[in-house]
Protein backbone atom coordinates (compact mmCIF):
# COMPACT_ATOMS: atom_id res chain seq x y z
CA UNK A 1 0.00 0.00 0.00
CA UNK A 2 1.44 3.34 -1.03
CA UNK A 3 2.29 5.82 1.73
CA UNK A 4 0.24 9.03 1.69
CA UNK A 5 2.50 12.07 1.31
CA UNK A 6 0.57 14.67 3.31
CA UNK A 7 3.21 17.33 2.78
CA UNK A 8 2.25 17.42 -0.88
CA UNK A 9 -1.41 18.05 -0.01
CA UNK A 10 -1.49 20.48 2.93
CA UNK A 11 0.56 23.47 4.06
CA UNK A 12 0.81 22.23 7.68
CA UNK A 13 0.73 18.70 9.13
CA UNK A 14 -2.30 17.46 11.07
CA UNK A 15 -2.11 17.35 14.90
CA UNK A 16 -0.16 14.41 16.34
CA UNK A 17 -2.45 11.81 17.87
CA UNK A 18 -2.01 11.77 21.64
CA UNK A 19 -0.60 10.51 23.97
CA UNK A 20 2.73 10.98 22.23
CA UNK A 21 6.06 12.46 23.26
CA UNK A 22 5.74 14.88 20.28
CA UNK A 23 5.35 17.77 19.81
CA UNK A 24 7.84 18.96 22.43
CA UNK A 25 7.86 22.21 24.35
CA UNK A 26 9.73 23.53 27.39
CA UNK A 27 6.83 24.95 29.37
CA UNK A 28 7.69 26.44 32.75
CA UNK A 29 5.37 26.69 35.73
CA UNK A 30 6.27 25.24 39.14
CA UNK A 31 9.26 27.11 40.56
CA UNK A 32 9.70 24.56 43.35
CA UNK A 33 10.47 21.87 40.76
CA UNK A 34 13.39 23.96 39.45
CA UNK A 35 14.80 24.16 42.98
CA UNK A 36 14.49 20.38 43.43
CA UNK A 37 16.16 19.73 40.08
CA UNK A 38 19.07 22.00 41.01
CA UNK A 39 19.47 20.14 44.33
CA UNK A 40 19.48 16.79 42.53
CA UNK A 41 22.41 17.95 40.38
CA UNK A 42 24.40 19.09 43.41
CA UNK A 43 23.76 15.89 45.34
CA UNK A 44 24.55 13.22 42.74
CA UNK A 45 26.53 10.32 44.22
CA UNK A 46 28.03 7.04 43.05
CA UNK A 47 27.53 3.89 45.19
CA UNK A 48 30.75 2.35 43.83
CA UNK A 49 32.74 5.41 44.98
CA UNK A 50 31.81 5.06 48.67
CA UNK A 51 34.45 3.99 51.21
CA UNK A 52 34.28 0.28 50.41
CA UNK A 53 38.01 0.02 51.20
CA UNK A 54 37.10 0.35 54.89
CA UNK A 55 34.63 -2.55 54.74
CA UNK A 56 35.86 -6.04 55.61
CA UNK A 57 33.11 -8.69 55.31
CA UNK A 58 35.44 -11.27 56.90
CA UNK A 59 35.25 -9.36 60.19
CA UNK A 60 31.69 -10.69 60.54
CA UNK A 61 30.47 -14.21 61.16
CA UNK A 62 28.57 -15.89 58.33
CA UNK A 63 25.34 -15.58 60.28
CA UNK A 64 25.92 -11.83 60.62
CA UNK A 65 26.81 -11.50 56.94
CA UNK A 66 23.67 -13.37 55.88
CA UNK A 67 21.47 -11.40 58.28
CA UNK A 68 22.72 -8.03 57.02
CA UNK A 69 22.52 -9.23 53.40
CA UNK A 70 18.91 -10.24 54.09
CA UNK A 71 18.05 -6.65 55.02
CA UNK A 72 19.61 -5.35 51.80
CA UNK A 73 17.72 -8.03 49.87
CA UNK A 74 14.49 -6.93 51.53
CA UNK A 75 15.20 -3.36 50.43
CA UNK A 76 16.06 -4.54 46.92
CA UNK A 77 12.55 -5.97 46.49
CA UNK A 78 11.41 -2.34 46.39
CA UNK A 79 14.48 -0.55 45.06
CA UNK A 80 14.97 -3.00 42.17
CA UNK A 81 11.47 -2.15 40.94
CA UNK A 82 11.89 1.61 41.42
CA UNK A 83 14.08 2.36 38.35
CA UNK A 84 11.61 0.80 35.85
CA UNK A 85 8.68 2.28 37.80
CA UNK A 86 10.09 5.76 37.37
CA UNK A 87 11.34 5.11 33.86
CA UNK A 88 7.68 4.45 32.98
CA UNK A 89 6.60 7.57 34.85
CA UNK A 90 9.37 9.60 33.18
CA UNK A 91 8.04 8.58 29.75
CA UNK A 92 4.54 9.52 30.92
CA UNK A 93 5.71 13.05 31.79
CA UNK A 94 6.66 13.45 28.11
CA UNK A 95 3.47 11.89 26.78
CA UNK A 96 1.43 14.15 29.09
CA UNK A 97 3.49 17.17 27.96
CA UNK A 98 4.35 18.04 31.53
CA UNK A 99 6.32 21.10 32.54
CA UNK A 100 9.99 20.91 31.61
CA UNK A 101 11.10 20.93 35.27
CA UNK A 102 8.66 18.12 36.15
CA UNK A 103 10.18 15.95 33.42
CA UNK A 104 13.67 16.66 34.70
CA UNK A 105 12.67 15.91 38.30
CA UNK A 106 11.28 12.52 37.31
CA UNK A 107 14.50 11.83 35.45
CA UNK A 108 16.40 12.62 38.65
CA UNK A 109 14.26 10.19 40.65
CA UNK A 110 14.95 7.45 38.08
CA UNK A 111 18.67 8.08 38.48
CA UNK A 112 18.44 8.15 42.29
CA UNK A 113 16.55 4.87 42.41
CA UNK A 114 19.09 3.28 40.09
CA UNK A 115 21.75 4.30 42.64
CA UNK A 116 19.72 2.74 45.45
CA UNK A 117 19.38 -0.49 43.48
CA UNK A 118 23.12 -0.54 42.82
CA UNK A 119 23.81 0.03 46.51
CA UNK A 120 21.70 -3.02 47.38
CA UNK A 121 23.59 -5.11 44.83
CA UNK A 122 27.03 -3.99 46.02
CA UNK A 123 26.21 -4.64 49.68
CA UNK A 124 24.73 -8.08 49.00
CA UNK A 125 27.57 -9.14 46.70
CA UNK A 126 30.30 -8.07 49.12
CA UNK A 127 28.58 -9.66 52.12
CA UNK A 128 27.78 -12.98 50.47
CA UNK A 129 30.62 -13.14 47.99
CA UNK A 130 27.92 -13.87 45.42
CA UNK A 131 25.76 -11.66 43.21
CA UNK A 132 22.32 -13.29 43.55
CA UNK A 133 20.73 -13.76 46.98
CA UNK A 134 18.11 -16.18 45.63
CA UNK A 135 20.56 -18.70 44.12
CA UNK A 136 23.31 -18.20 46.72
CA UNK A 137 24.04 -21.28 48.88
CA UNK A 138 23.50 -20.24 52.55
CA UNK A 139 26.18 -21.09 55.10
CA UNK A 140 23.94 -21.08 58.21
CA UNK A 141 20.47 -22.18 59.27
CA UNK A 142 19.42 -18.54 59.65
CA UNK A 143 20.73 -17.85 56.16
CA UNK A 144 18.60 -20.66 54.75
CA UNK A 145 15.48 -19.31 56.47
CA UNK A 146 16.31 -15.76 55.34
CA UNK A 147 16.68 -16.91 51.73
CA UNK A 148 13.24 -18.54 51.83
CA UNK A 149 11.85 -15.24 53.14
CA UNK A 150 13.55 -13.41 50.27
CA UNK A 151 12.07 -15.74 47.66
CA UNK A 152 8.58 -15.11 49.00
CA UNK A 153 9.18 -11.34 49.05
CA UNK A 154 10.24 -11.37 45.41
CA UNK A 155 7.23 -13.49 44.48
CA UNK A 156 4.86 -11.02 46.13
CA UNK A 157 6.59 -7.97 44.66
CA UNK A 158 6.37 -9.37 41.16
CA UNK A 159 2.59 -9.62 41.39
CA UNK A 160 2.02 -5.88 41.31
CA UNK A 161 4.20 -5.01 38.28
CA UNK A 162 1.58 -5.82 35.63
CA UNK A 163 -1.00 -3.76 37.50
CA UNK A 164 1.35 -0.81 37.67
CA UNK A 165 2.05 -0.91 33.92
CA UNK A 166 -1.67 -0.93 33.19
CA UNK A 167 -2.33 1.93 35.61
CA UNK A 168 0.31 4.35 34.30
CA UNK A 169 -1.60 5.38 31.12
CA UNK A 170 -4.91 5.72 32.97
CA UNK A 171 -4.15 8.04 35.89
CA UNK A 172 -2.54 11.44 36.42
CA UNK A 173 0.84 11.54 38.13
CA UNK A 174 -0.61 13.03 41.31
CA UNK A 175 -2.86 9.97 41.67
CA UNK A 176 -0.20 7.43 40.72
CA UNK A 177 2.21 8.73 43.33
CA UNK A 178 -0.19 9.51 46.17
CA UNK A 179 1.00 6.56 48.27
CA UNK A 180 4.61 7.23 47.30
CA UNK A 181 4.73 10.37 49.49
CA UNK A 182 3.87 8.43 52.63
CA UNK A 183 6.64 5.95 51.89
CA UNK A 184 9.15 8.74 51.26
CA UNK A 185 8.36 10.42 54.58
CA UNK A 186 8.85 7.18 56.50
CA UNK A 187 11.87 6.07 54.45
CA UNK A 188 13.72 9.35 54.91
CA UNK A 189 13.32 9.04 58.67
CA UNK A 190 14.39 5.38 58.84
CA UNK A 191 17.44 5.87 56.61
CA UNK A 192 18.64 8.80 58.69
CA UNK A 193 18.25 6.67 61.82
CA UNK A 194 20.20 3.84 60.19
CA UNK A 195 22.96 6.24 59.15
CA UNK A 196 23.29 7.53 62.70
CA UNK A 197 23.44 4.01 64.16
CA UNK A 198 25.61 2.28 61.54
CA UNK A 199 29.06 1.08 62.60
CA UNK A 200 30.47 0.82 59.08
CA UNK A 201 31.46 4.12 57.37
CA UNK A 202 30.30 2.84 53.98
CA UNK A 203 26.80 2.16 55.32
CA UNK A 204 26.72 5.53 57.10
CA UNK A 205 27.52 7.23 53.79
CA UNK A 206 25.00 5.18 51.85
CA UNK A 207 22.12 5.78 54.24
CA UNK A 208 22.89 9.49 54.48
CA UNK A 209 22.78 9.77 50.70
CA UNK A 210 19.66 7.62 50.32
CA UNK A 211 17.83 9.55 53.05
CA UNK A 212 18.70 12.85 51.34
CA UNK A 213 17.41 11.47 48.02
CA UNK A 214 14.14 10.42 49.65
CA UNK A 215 13.69 13.92 51.03
CA UNK A 216 13.93 15.36 47.50
CA UNK A 217 11.45 12.79 46.20
CA UNK A 218 9.08 13.80 48.98
CA UNK A 219 9.35 17.43 47.85
CA UNK A 220 8.52 16.44 44.26
CA UNK A 221 5.36 14.65 45.42
CA UNK A 222 4.33 17.61 47.58
CA UNK A 223 4.77 20.01 44.67
CA UNK A 224 2.62 17.82 42.41
CA UNK A 225 -0.06 17.52 45.08
CA UNK A 226 -0.21 21.25 45.73
CA UNK A 227 -0.45 21.91 42.00
CA UNK A 228 -2.95 19.21 41.02
CA UNK A 229 -5.06 18.21 44.03
CA UNK A 230 -7.28 21.31 44.07
CA UNK A 231 -8.62 20.34 40.62
CA UNK A 232 -8.92 16.56 41.12
CA UNK A 233 -12.00 14.76 39.82
CA UNK A 234 -14.24 13.18 42.46
CA UNK A 235 -13.46 9.64 41.27
CA UNK A 236 -9.73 10.34 41.58
CA UNK A 237 -10.18 11.45 45.19
CA UNK A 238 -11.71 8.11 46.15
CA UNK A 239 -8.94 6.27 44.32
CA UNK A 240 -6.32 8.20 46.29
CA UNK A 241 -7.98 7.12 49.54
CA UNK A 242 -7.68 3.49 48.45
CA UNK A 243 -4.12 4.06 47.24
CA UNK A 244 -3.01 5.36 50.62
CA UNK A 245 -4.27 2.18 52.28
CA UNK A 246 -2.65 0.06 49.57
CA UNK A 247 0.60 1.98 49.96
CA UNK A 248 0.67 1.29 53.68
CA UNK A 249 0.07 -2.42 53.13
CA UNK A 250 2.67 -2.70 50.38
CA UNK A 251 5.46 -0.54 51.81
CA UNK A 252 5.11 -1.94 55.33
CA UNK A 253 7.11 -4.95 54.17
CA UNK A 254 10.27 -2.84 54.20
CA UNK A 255 9.35 0.07 56.48
CA UNK A 256 7.53 -1.91 59.17
CA UNK A 257 6.39 -5.55 58.85
CA UNK A 258 4.30 -7.07 56.03
CA UNK A 259 0.63 -7.50 57.00
CA UNK A 260 -0.14 -11.21 56.86
CA UNK A 261 -3.62 -10.76 55.39
CA UNK A 262 -2.20 -8.92 52.37
CA UNK A 263 1.18 -10.51 51.65
CA UNK A 264 1.28 -14.21 50.77
CA UNK A 265 3.96 -15.38 53.22
CA UNK A 266 4.84 -18.51 55.26
CA UNK A 267 3.70 -18.49 58.92
CA UNK A 268 7.21 -18.08 60.34
CA UNK A 269 8.15 -15.18 58.04
CA UNK A 270 7.95 -12.44 60.69
CA UNK A 271 9.86 -14.54 63.21
CA UNK A 272 12.69 -15.16 60.72
CA UNK A 273 12.84 -11.47 59.80
CA UNK A 274 13.00 -10.40 63.44
CA UNK A 275 15.80 -12.91 64.09
CA UNK A 276 17.75 -11.52 61.14
CA UNK A 277 17.25 -7.97 62.36
CA UNK A 278 18.41 -8.86 65.86
CA UNK A 279 21.61 -10.49 64.56
CA UNK A 280 22.27 -7.53 62.25
CA UNK A 281 21.65 -5.07 65.08
CA UNK A 282 24.08 -6.88 67.39
CA UNK A 283 26.68 -6.77 64.59
CA UNK A 284 26.47 -2.97 64.40
CA UNK A 285 24.03 -2.70 61.49
CA UNK A 286 21.33 -0.50 62.98
CA UNK A 287 17.85 -1.66 62.01
CA UNK A 288 15.24 0.26 64.07
CA UNK A 289 13.33 -1.81 66.64
CA UNK A 290 9.67 -2.72 66.11
CA UNK A 291 8.25 0.18 68.16
CA UNK A 292 10.53 2.72 66.46
CA UNK A 293 9.43 1.53 63.01
CA UNK A 294 5.79 1.68 64.08
CA UNK A 295 6.18 5.25 65.34
CA UNK A 296 7.96 6.27 62.11
CA UNK A 297 5.00 4.97 60.13
CA UNK A 298 2.49 6.67 62.41
CA UNK A 299 4.19 10.04 62.05
CA UNK A 300 4.52 9.64 58.28
CA UNK A 301 0.82 8.80 57.99
CA UNK A 302 -0.19 11.75 60.16
CA UNK A 303 1.95 14.08 58.06
CA UNK A 304 0.32 12.79 54.89
CA UNK A 305 -3.13 13.07 56.46
CA UNK A 306 -2.41 16.73 57.17
CA UNK A 307 -1.70 17.25 53.47
CA UNK A 308 -4.80 15.41 52.22
CA UNK A 309 -7.07 17.12 54.74
CA UNK A 310 -6.26 20.45 53.08
CA UNK A 311 -7.76 19.12 49.86
CA UNK A 312 -10.80 17.37 51.41
CA UNK A 313 -9.57 13.93 50.36
CA UNK A 314 -10.90 11.22 52.73
CA UNK A 315 -8.14 9.43 54.62
CA UNK A 316 -8.24 5.66 55.08
CA UNK A 317 -8.16 3.94 58.45
CA UNK A 318 -4.71 2.53 59.29
CA UNK A 319 -5.59 0.57 62.45
CA UNK A 320 -2.15 -1.09 62.60
CA UNK A 321 -0.68 2.20 63.83
CA UNK A 322 -3.77 3.63 65.53
CA UNK A 323 -5.07 5.89 62.72
CA UNK A 324 -8.84 6.11 62.26
CA UNK A 325 -10.55 6.99 58.98
CA UNK A 326 -12.51 5.51 56.08
CA UNK A 327 -12.53 1.71 56.12
CA UNK A 328 -10.91 0.14 53.04
CA UNK A 329 -11.33 -3.65 52.92
CA UNK A 330 -11.01 -4.62 49.24
CA UNK A 331 -7.34 -4.04 48.43
CA UNK A 332 -5.74 -6.78 46.33
CA UNK A 333 -2.05 -7.00 45.38
CA UNK A 334 -2.81 -7.22 41.66
CA UNK A 335 -4.95 -4.05 41.75
CA UNK A 336 -2.64 -1.62 43.53
CA UNK A 337 -0.29 0.92 41.98
CA UNK A 338 2.05 1.87 44.84
CA UNK A 339 5.69 2.70 44.21
CA UNK A 340 8.78 3.14 46.33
Amino acid sequence: MARTNLAMETEFPPPTEQPNVFPLSWRQGTAKMEEIWAASRREVWDPAALSWDTFDPDSYTWEEREAIAYWWTLLSVFDASAPPVFANAFIKTYEDHEEDAVRRCFFSVTQDEQNHEQMCGLAITKLLGYDDPLTYEPKTDLGMAAQRNAKWLYFNGGRYWEGYKQAVPKYPLAVLFSSFLMGEIAAATIFHQMAEGAREPVFQEAFTNIGRDEGRHMAICMSLMERDYPKLAVEDRSLITKQIRAGYLFLSAVLFEPPEDFWDLPPDFIDVQRRCEAVARDAGFHVPEYEAKKENWRQAILNLKGVLDKFDIPFPAIPEVGITGEEINDVEMEDIIPVF
